[in-house]
């Protein structure tokens, strides 16, 4: 990473949401080359999601994300397989199934604050095969049939 990988870094790490004009303007490079770098990082793994710092409402619902996860080797069914359990063990994932299409994995998870979140997301991040986890915290629930067939 040169200087201008660590300010792009830096910038989203900040906010995630910058756009890449903003980028571009703040570090003094063409948006394609902006493009290009953030696009590099996200191959080499230095950049492995994007994540929302949601603040923690004085009601007692839930904090509920879908964690996508995708793993290095093309037939990662095996990785599903090897990882499902340490998966279970993980307080707050509800449930947890390989997928097929670009993500590998999906998790779905509830939780009482951001902290245990990222927590989750700590751990998870911790599995070497692991090459990219995208992290979509539910904003609003219209309806869930799978609660009301308890």
């Amino acid at each position: 990473m040169d200087k201008f990988d660590e300010q792009i870094v830096s910038i989203l790490k900040k906010n995630a949401r910058e756009s890449v004009s903003d980028i571009a303007r703040q570090v003094n490079l063409s948006r394609s080359a902006v493009t290009a770098r953030i696009q590099k990082l996200e191959q080499e793994n230095v950049i492995l999601g994007y994540h929302a710092d949601i603040a923690q409402t004085d009601s007692k619902e839930k904090i509920k994300a879908y964690l996508a996860l995708k793993f290095d080797m093309s037939s990662s069914t095996h990785y599903c397989e090897a990882y499902a359990e340490l998966i279970y063990e993980l307080d707050g994932v509800k449930w947890c199934h390989a997928i097929s299409g670009e993500t590998d994995m999906m998790l779905y998870v509830e939780v009482e604050t951001m902290k245990e979140l990222n927590s989750i997301r700590d751990e998870l991040q911790k599995i070497p095969e692991l090459r990219h986890l995208m992290t979509h915290t539910v904003l609003t629930e219209f309806f869930n049939t799978m609660q009301d067939a308890k």
